[in-house]
């Protein structure tokens, strides 16, 4: 039975660079039109090219990867989802960063067994730091806001004619239409900078 070669990178986001995933599977001798390129989170496995690439692999085949977090990051999914490809599809996988898991070697069950095992506590440690990093993100913001650093995007800064425009609508001089349209903002825009503007500024004497 002919084997086919294939190879999947993924990336967390379109702004990320998957070159060198793409050099480690090239120095592999994966042929580039065997590669699945997905650019999204490895949240969870609903992604269009690796589901282009599970319907296309069939028994017998062999997928590198460069790392076991390029599969995913869910420690669950990992898991079934190795074990759909290994054990359901039966199909090799290699992890080219982590010789150990290459299930084209030790094919007896004390090999398998092996490798299932590593696979399992590497997953959990991964899993596990990826649950501290979260962890000291919540207390760092939570620090943060707790000695008043905003986050967000910082507000547009007010037209150079706000002030007068705003001062014109208080003595009803113009309408809220007219104020919002002689600033260029949306009525809603405008009444709610109004109202910000009105508590952080002194009354006029």
């Amino acid at each position: 039975m002919s084997s086919t070669v294939y190879g999947y990178v993924r990336v967390s986001t379109q702004c990320q660079n998957e070159d060198r995933q793409m050099i480690a599977l090239e120095e592999m001798d994966v042929p580039e039109e065997n590669v699945y390129v997905d650019k999204q989170s490895g949240k969870d496995f609903n992604r269009p090219q690796y589901k282009r690439l599970m319907k296309r692999i069939k028994e017998g085949d062999v997928i590198y990867i460069k790392s076991i977090d390029r599969l995913g990051r869910n420690y669950d999914e990992i898991l079934e989802q190795w074990r759909v490809i290994t054990k359901v599809k039966k199909v090799d996988i290699v992890v080219i960063d982590m010789p150990i898991l290459d299930t084209r070697r030790d094919k007896n069950l004390i090999g398998t067994l092996v490798s299932d095992i590593f696979l399992q506590v590497l997953s959990f440690v991964a899993e596990n730091e990826r649950t501290t990093i979260r962890q000291r993100q919540a207390e760092g913001i939570a620090a943060a806001k707790a000695r008043g650093v905003r986050f967000g995007r910082a507000p547009e800064p007010l037209p150079d004619n706000f002030h007068e425009i705003y001062q014109r609508w208080k003595r009803k001089e113009l309408t809220i239409e007219q104020a919002a349209e002689e600033c260029g903002m949306a009525k809603s825009t405008f009444f709610d900078k109004a109202k910000k503007y009105g508590k952080a500024t002194l009354p006029e004497d």
